[in-house]
């Protein structure tokens, strides 16, 4: 029995930890090209779980899939992750870093009040998104969801990368990145290529909304600041900047609470992780992927 529990709590913690890399790969993907923490990133996820509560029970009266929703919160998030670039970063592009950081606090703090004026504070439910039985392996049994959330989510993952390496527009990404300036000077529009990464990472928080629905089905105002958070260190633990270190982060910050859950207490699972934080920081800053970049005086 106890060998159940372990593998059922590693297959809970993969799971959990893939929904925060697919939110920790938003946090890198835009601080690799404008080296902007957005923390109204989990704000998205909290957009794209509204979306779902609202269009779900539309398809299932329509006789159309639950799961059609994520394409919906995908297209919603992606929006709302450009208009934030266009209207309340691009203008701070060269300020102060510190008014960047207070720019993206307010933008957070300003979708949750939005979403506490128009839906009030109660949880709203959320109806079921995937129809898929138990799956038995051996003496273990996890849920379908898992199944879907972790394939889902590798697969998204590989395409990310592909993306990046093989297309022009992820090469863009890259150049952007290594050196903006340069980039332009080779005919890139920095423009365009910083809002299609936008939409990208915005995009990609409204299918982990749509995955964290599914396992954990209700909506609130606050939903995605602590989901936020916990997805912003593992995507420092695994580097921020860095694609790999994103997912590895994620599944490795999502394996540490569940195994904390399972084993230690539910209480101080959250206190777990956020400690992983300051070592990380006090150890190595650059996390496990990260690199040292000198800079020049």
């Amino acid at each position: 029995m106890d060998f159940v529990l372990f593998i059922k709590q590693v297959i809970n913690g993969i799971q959990v930890g893939s929904v925060y890399a697919l939110v920790a790969l938003g946090y890198t993907m835009v601080y690799g090209i404008v080296k902007l923490i957005n923390f109204a990133h989990g704000d998205f996820i909290m957009v794209g779980g509204y979306v779902a509560v609202f269009l779900i029970p539309f398809l299932l009266n329509m006789g159309v899939p639950a799961w059609v929703s994520a394409v919906a919160s995908v297209a919603v998030c992606a929006l709302i992750g450009v208009l934030t670039e266009k209207i309340a970063y691009k203008p701070l592009r060269g300020a102060p870093s510190l008014s960047v950081l207070i720019t993206a606090i307010a933008v957070s703090l300003f979708l949750e009040n939005l979403a506490l004026l128009l839906f009030s504070s109660a949880p709203r439910p959320v109806s079921n998104v995937f129809n898929m039985q138990p799956v038995n392996v051996g003496p273990v049994q996890f849920s379908g969801i898992s199944v879907i959330t972790i394939v889902l989510s590798l697969i998204i993952m590989a395409a990310l990368q592909l993306f990046i390496k093989g297309t022009r527009m992820g090469k863009a990404m890259r150049a952007v990145s290594e050196d903006g300036k340069a980039a332009i000077l080779m005919g890139i529009s920095t423009n365009r290529t910083i809002s299609l990464t936008f939409a990208i990472g915005s995009g990609l928080a409204g299918i982990a909304a749509v995955m964290y629905c599914a396992a954990y089905p209700q909506v609130q105002p606050y939903m995605g600041t602590m989901l936020g958070l916990k997805a912003f260190v593992a995507a420092v633990l695994g580097g921020i900047g860095s694609i790999p270190g994103a997912m590895l982060g994620g599944i490795l910050i999502g394996l540490v609470e569940s195994m904390t859950k399972g084993y230690i207490s539910t209480q101080l699972a959250d206190a777990v992780v956020f400690s992983i934080l300051i070592i990380v920081l006090l150890v190595k800053p650059t996390g496990i992927f990260g690199k040292n970049v000198g800079e020049k005086v």
